[in-house]
């Protein structure tokens, strides 16, 4: 929960920051944001991670 917390707070910090200086920097960085927080949650699993990205896209169901 706080890591969602955590997120949104950065988005909203980010938005509010690329309308008043005008740069589209600062829209990318919510994003990169939620990619790192993504990638270090896939190295946490105790599999290879190249196993654990399959795994990961074989669960369409």
């Amino acid at each position: 929960m706080i890591w969602v917390l955590i997120l949104s707070l950065i988005t909203i910090v980010s938005v509010v920051a690329g309308l008043r200086k005008r740069k589209a920097v600062y829209f990318l960085l919510p994003f990169a944001s939620v990619f790192a927080f993504m990638l270090v949650k896939i190295i946490m699993v105790p599999l290879p991670f190249l196993d654990t990205v399959r795994f990961i896209f074989q669960l369409r169901g």
